[in-house]
């Protein structure tokens, strides 16, 4: 088989996956029970015209797409193969995506990104994607904070019932009339003068997520 047929076929893959992976989803989640705990931490940014930069562990993604679907939310996603499942799955659900990691096109990513906080638009980080170490900060989106001026709303999320896939994130998928609790932490502000003493504070947001989980664990 050639490399375009092949390619093709693919593609054709990635569109059926996002299809019947989209009807499934939206089915799944208009069972949830949400609650949204300190949502306040963004929305008065968005009253005041600020963009805000969100940060989510990449294995809590899947509820947050679905509460903060028709936003218009820019997500960083990975170019890897998977990647362009999610990516698609996101637009549908009424968010943008900006495509790059840690790994591959990072300076492309970040510029994306900054971009976009520019514009006035929010934008979402995974900081332990694409590949982990789980729940491990990376520095990018300490450098996009810093480099933007945007303050970085972390995120934690508990689903009571959920599906846990063998990945490295442990990707969860909250069941059918799942109770799930999404917290926003407080707004971290990173004012220091150069990106590299910005991303030598990642552990402080890592710590900070850290704390929104166990405010979701005891809510």
């Amino acid at each position: 088989m050639s490399d375009a047929r092949a390619a093709a076929r693919a593609q054709r893959r990635v569109r059926w996956s996002v299809a019947l992976g989209g009807v499934a989803l939206r089915a799944l989640a208009m069972t949830w029970r949400i609650r949204q705990v300190n949502r306040a931490a963004f929305q008065e940014c968005r009253d005041c015209g600020k963009p805000v930069v969100f940060a989510l562990w990449h294995g809590e993604m899947l509820p947050l797409l679905w509460c903060h679907r028709g936003e218009g939310v820019s997500i960083l996603i990975s170019e890897h193969g998977d990647g362009e499942i999610v990516a698609r799955a996101a637009e549908s659900l009424g968010l943008r995506t900006v495509r790059g990691s840690s790994t591959r096109g990072a300076d492309r990513a970040l510029l994306g990104l900054c971009k976009v906080v520019e514009s006035g638009g929010d934008v979402a980080i995974t900081p332990d994607g694409p590949r982990g170490p789980a729940r491990r900060c990376a520095p990018g989106v300490m450098v996009v904070a810093q480099r933007s001026g945007a303050p970085i709303i972390p995120i934690a999320v508990v689903a009571r019932r959920a599906w846990r896939l063998k990945t490295w994130d442990g990707f969860m998928i909250p069941k059918p009339f799942a109770r799930i609790t999404v917290v926003y932490g407080p707004r971290l502000h990173v004012s220091t003068p150069t990106p590299r003493e910005a991303a030598a504070d990642a552990p402080h947001l890592e710590r900070l997520m850290h704390e929104a989980a166990a405010v979701a664990a005891d809510a």
